[in-house]
């Protein structure tokens, strides 16, 4: 576990100058006058409210970085020498029927019209970031193409500068518009597109537009996030653009009406404005209207994205998305990534997601014990491979169907597009890293000629790169997660449960309910040992399992 928490960072672009820090201020141990810096105290020193956030901003993406006392790593996964669970009406397990590509690694969510993915992921919400919108085809041609969900985050159409309004009401956004038809361009059944409602996107009539002018079937309500515990925000780098953000209603800071903030624009010191949203108030009579008018527009799904609030809110959320039968709820756990958060926010703020999901999986069993209805459950908060995705299906079974990815499936969106970029510069201009596989997309691309089968190879020409890369990833996640399956004995990620994990540590046991190493199949295997016959002991292993 880290004690030092330097007073700088990657993310705001600072260091400490000495070696020895302060484990409680993060400062330098000797901070002399005279130094050159560039600690954030240093920066904030002349820079100011600009070091809250990591940057370049529009360019990156920041992932906090703190060591929390338990995480997903505390667990291992179980594998088994007997067993297989899912199998086909008609298969029996036996080394031929359970070869590891037989994995089914598809779920589905929902109530009454559920959707299906071929893989138990989905996008973070990507919204009205730089970062978002410049890279939004590869995103969203890329999870359609997988067949997984991708989130259209907050604020898209009210900070589009071609948006038209009528009377505060959105009535055509060609950003929205795009993003929309990018994704059902290649859409192919599996996974949806879910558009997110915040406060100001309510007061602008969203719902009513993407439902009714673009034919988007899942509106998802914003309680919060994991990386934050304030609205989204992004930044401005024109004064008139602050101004006309600020005339639709958004908090823009600093102020750009005020005559001392423009003549700091002016002067160069004062770079970029904010656009902040605002924080939304949560009420149970008024969370039922609002689900029912969601449902009243047309929309065929309502979902919900709460963040890492107390177990007091985070109790609320499941309870009203149970009586409102929901078809998703997606808990996002500290310290998550982002385009565009507050740094030490992200750092300091809110539940670790370990600990988070599993209150949500204690109060869901409760829910289940009262008889009443429990949605399916999504788990966010930092989570990058194949292991990540089992361990939240099994610590979260039989209640959480999928895991939202946000960084990690942003980034080879990111990497396909910038090796479209150095192919056209010359193959001079590639990366080691990448040339040493090759100088064209067909062999840079592992999954490129299975595309071209499967699609033709003028459609996959006119594949944004970031997609085939973006289902490059979800490629590896599939067979990563069908070989972890196959090993827990799971053919089907319906079957995977608690018990196909252990905890590596007391501490870890303690917070999750997941039985400690030591203690794991004790009694089954002292039963063994005592000469019980296998006969008996096989049932009861089949049923322990299941």
């Amino acid at each position: 576990m880290n004690l030092q928490r330097p007073n700088a960072n990657d993310a705001t672009r600072t260091t400490n100058r000495s070696r020895s820090v302060v484990p409680g201020s993060g400062l330098c141990t000797r901070c002399e006058d005279g130094c050159r810096g560039n600690c954030e105290v240093f920066k904030s020193s002349f820079r100011g409210r600009e070091v809250i956030y990591p940057g370049p901003f529009g360019t990156i993406t920041a992932g906090a970085d703190k060591d929390y006392p338990v995480d997903y790593s505390h667990l291992n996964i179980m594998g088994y020498a007997l067993g297989a669970k899912g199998l086909p009406e008609g298969k029996v397990g036996n080394p031929d029927n359970t070869l590891f590509p037989m994995v089914d690694t598809g779920t589905e969510y929902g109530v009454t019209n559920k959707v299906k993915m071929r893989l138990p992921v989905f996008t973070g919400a990507l919204g009205s970031t730089d970062i978002a919108r410049i890279n939004w085809e590869h995103f969203a041609a890329g999870t359609a193409i997988a067949g997984i969900t991708i989130v259209c985050g907050e604020n898209v159409c009210g900070i589009d500068p071609q948006a038209e309004f009528k009377n505060g009401k959105v009535v055509e956004s060609p950003e929205m518009r795009r993003r929309v038809e990018i994704y059902k361009r290649w859409h192919e059944g599996y996974g949806d597109l879910i558009v997110q409602l915040n406060v100001e996107d309510t007061r602008f009539g969203v719902a009513e537009y993407v439902i009714d002018k673009l034919g988007v079937e899942t509106i998802e309500l914003k309680w919060g996030q994991g990386a934050k515990c304030i609205g989204g925000e992004i930044k401005v780098g024109s004064l008139e653009r602050a101004l006309e953000l600020q005339k639709r209603g958004y908090l823009v800071t600093p102020d750009p009406s005020l005559e001392a903030n423009q003549a700091a624009f002016h002067d160069g010191a004062l770079k970029q404005f904010e656009r902040h949203s605002r924080l939304g108030f949560i009420d149970q009579e008024a969370f039922m209207k609002e689900v029912e008018r969601l449902r009243g527009l047309g929309a065929k799904r309502v979902t919900l994205k709460t963040g890492a609030y107390p177990m007091r809110e985070l109790a609320m959320a499941i309870k009203w998305a149970s009586d409102a039968k929901l078809d998703l709820v997606t808990i996002d756990g500290a310290p998550g990534g982002t385009g565009m958060s507050p740094w030490r926010m992200m750092e300091e703020w809110g539940i670790p997601t370990f600990y988070l999901q599993s209150m949500a999986h204690e109060l869901a069993e409760r829910l289940h014990e009262r008889g009443s209805f429990v949605p399916d459950l999504a788990m966010g908060g930092g989570f990058s491979a194949e292991d990540h995705i089992f361990k939240v299906l099994a610590m979260g079974a039989p209640y959480f169907k999928a895991v939202c990815m946000g960084r990690a499936l942003m980034i080879p969106g990111m990497v396909g597009k910038n090796i479209g970029f150095w192919l056209q510069e010359g193959a001079a201009s590639l990366p080691k890293a990448v040339a040493q596989f090759g100088n064209t997309v067909e062999e840079i691309f592992v999954n490129y000629e299975e595309l071209v089968t499967k699609y033709g190879k003028d459609t996959v020409k006119d594949m944004p790169l970031g997609a085939i890369a973006v289902y490059t990833l979800a490629d590896k996640l599939k067979v990563g997660l069908q070989q972890l399956m196959a090993g827990s004995r799971n053919y089907t990620t319906s079957t995977i449960r608690r018990s196909d994990l252990m905890a590596l540590t007391e501490e870890a046991a303690s917070v999750s309910g997941i039985p400690y190493i030591m203690d794991a199949y004790r009694e089954e295997a002292m039963r063994i040992i005592d000469g019980e016959s296998y006969a008996d002991l096989e049932l009861d292993l089949d049923l322990s399992i299941r």
